[in-house]
């Protein structure tokens, strides 16, 4: 029991501490590429456990592992501290032009986005099963046994589209309900035929539990397990980016709308549950979940809330159009504001990770 809830601990901090170095990782690179000095690069919060000066950057290791941050020259509000040493308007972060300062807070949830697609291209490289267009199972009593599909058919086309992969399949048959389909197959000993089926009309829910109708033949594909090369593996790696990128923002907007329920936010807790549990499943599933956690990363740092980097970046695009900062008032305002938000946040995804824990013990 120890060494399983060991185990767990130990797979989300890495998860996190990984993608914690990659976002302040690119906030530290694009801030040395814009000619920004930066003091201080800290993964974590609070207490030091490991420091080290080398240049005129303090690297450094603190006690609480879920954040970290990059202490650039030049980017406190308001006045310095009394005491503190001159700033050197050279590498002074409020000195540099509003685009500069732009490219440095995007590159924090960028850096995310690009990890997350790094990450997906090594699973690709590594092998996943897919699957194939050869069917295995024809369910008993359906529309495609009625029809005569047979295991081990191969599906060539379907209404003369050609089916290259399942997920074509599945798309031209669930959103063809009572439609007659033609479809090609290669039978095994019997060469090329075509036979047409009507797909059933049903029911089903998408993954927000919206409830659409769809059609459905009955049948099941082989699954082949299938390494790809490493330029389609970095190809697909950035399509999974985008296709994990859209689903977070639907969620978001899904949410919002009272469509998915507000109960499935999580925190801290479910991480480190759901990093455990893909560590027991495998290496593999643990890096793809890294990558998913990535994706999530980089687009909840793009929203518009102020303290986060979108918050930051509507600020200088606000800077960009009227000529001029906003006011110092304006973004302390706007930053209690989001501090408030982030903390009730936290709250309630910790709320829900506890009820969730009490559930499952009480279930057992």
């Amino acid at each position: 029991m120890l060494v399983s809830m060991l185990s767990y601990v130990f797979s989300a901090l890495v998860v996190l501490g990984v993608l914690i170095i990659v976002h302040e990782l690119g906030h530290f690179l694009m801030a040395r590429w814009m000619g920004v000095g930066v003091e201080k690069f800290s993964i974590g919060f609070g207490p030091e456990i490991w420091s080290k000066q080398k240049g005129e950057t303090l690297y450094r290791l603190a006690a609480a592992p879920f954040g970290g941050y990059v202490k650039m020259v030049g980017d406190e509000e308001g006045e310095p501290e009394p005491g503190a040493p001159p700033v050197d308007p050279a590498k002074a972060f409020n000195q540099k032009p509003v685009w500069r300062r732009l490219l440095i807070v995007m590159a924090g949830p960028v850096f995310n986005l690009i990890f997350a697609a790094l990450v997906f291209a090594v699973v690709y490289m590594a092998g996943i099963n897919v699957p194939d267009t050869v069917i295995k199972t024809v369910m008993s009593n359906s529309a495609a046994q009625a029809a005569g599909l047979k295991p081990d058919d191969r599906i060539l086309t379907i209404d003369g589209v050609k089916i290259e992969n399942w997920g074509i399949l599945a798309d031209i048959v669930s959103s063809s309900p009572g439609k007659e389909l033609a479809i090609a197959v290669d039978r095994p000993g019997a060469g090329q035929m075509t036979i047409h089926v009507i797909p059933v009309p049903d029911k089903a829910k998408t993954i927000f539990g919206e409830e659409v109708s769809v059609g459905r033949v009955g049948i099941q594909p082989t699954e082949i397990f299938k390494r790809y090369n490493p330029i389609e593996a970095v190809g697909l790696g950035v399509m999974k980016m985008a296709e994990v990128s859209k689903l977070t923002l639907m969620v978001i907007v899904k949410i919002f709308q009272k469509v998915v329920p507000a109960d499935t936010i999580g925190g801290p807790l479910m991480i480190f549950k759901i990093a455990g549990d893909q560590a027991q499943a495998g290496i593999m599933p643990l890096i793809m979940f890294m990558g998913v956690l990535s994706v999530n990363l980089g687009v909840l740092n793009f929203l518009p809330i102020p303290v986060l980097d979108g918050g930051h970046i509507v600020f200088f695009i606000i800077e960009a159009i009227k000529g001029s900062p906003v006011s110092l008032r304006g973004r302390e305002l706007s930053q209690q504001v989001g501090i408030f938000l982030l903390i009730s946040l936290m709250a309630f995804a910790f709320y829900n990770d506890i009820s969730r824990f009490i559930a499952h013990v009480g279930g057992k």
